[in-house]
């Protein structure tokens, strides 16, 4: 099978929302670091794929450096919401000086701290996560962080998965270590929460990594665990292979 032409869930375009996440995407206020890393995260296909759009409210659970904030919070500006929910602690420290520090861009975006984040149930349109599932498994998080995921979404509303993908046929037991999860383990949280299984898009798939290295999925860029050793051989491979999935909340 050719995986790359699998795009299962996908939606008719649209062809406003997909202008609007092109202009995000190219929004000068994103940072030089981080536009280089389109090539591998593919952001347009990605945020189309979970029908995201200028007028929804999104959160976007534990958005770390704020690589995806940077896209959504233009995205969302004008007529949409966008909450970024993170733990507290030096990560959420570090994302509210970033956000305070361009108050043009992000002056509407609205961060809260996880789990309390007082965003009512039933509200959101779009929930997205993007490399976050492996630590919700690596920390024994995950059923109570999906269980908040279900009830902030609206009846009908999206879940959105990015993450490292563990080929089925590995030992469960990496999933603890390796920074990679099966997509069968990723849909059966899910499931478990109450979501019910969209589809899957290829758009983030990298078959050039092998996901078997000894340091787990940190070997390969942008983490580059090994520094200097065989650099240039993770650099030519890429950032990892990832599973994009796509849940939704059943409507009443």
């Amino acid at each position: 099978m050719d995986h790359s032409t699998m795009n299962h869930g996908a939606q008719p375009m649209d062809h406003a929302a997909h202008q609007a996440i092109m202009a995000a995407v190219k929004a000068p206020s994103r940072s030089a670091t981080n536009t280089p890393r389109d090539a591998y995260r593919h952001p347009v296909e990605t945020l189309m794929f979970f029908g995201v759009k200028p007028d929804q409210t999104v959160v976007e659970y534990s958005p770390g450096g704020g690589w995806y904030t940077e896209i959504l919070a233009p995205l969302l500006k004008d007529k949409g919401t966008l909450y970024a929910a993170q733990a507290p602690g030096r990560g959420f420290d570090n994302l509210k000086a970033k956000l305070a520090a361009t108050p043009d861009v992000y002056g509407k975006t609205k961060l809260v701290p996880w789990p309390e984040t007082g965003i009512p149930a039933d509200s959101v349109d779009t929930l997205l996560t993007f490399r976050n599932v492996h630590n919700m498994v690596m920390n024994g998080t995950e059923a109570a962080n999906f269980k908040a995921f279900y009830t902030m979404l609206k009846p009908g509303g999206t879940l959105g998965i990015v993450d490292h993908r563990l080929p089925e046929d590995r030992d469960t037991a990496l999933e603890k270590s390796s920074g990679y999860l099966k997509v069968s383990t990723v849909r059966r949280l899910a499931e478990a929460a109450g979501f019910q299984y969209v589809g899957a898009s290829e758009v983030n798939a990298n078959p050039k990594d092998t996901a078997d290295w000894a340091k787990g999925v940190w070997t390969l860029p942008p983490v580059l665990t090994n520094g200097e050793t065989d650099k240039a051989k993770y650099q030519a491979i890429g950032e990892s292979d990832r599973m994009t999935l796509k849940f939704v909340k059943p409507a009443k």
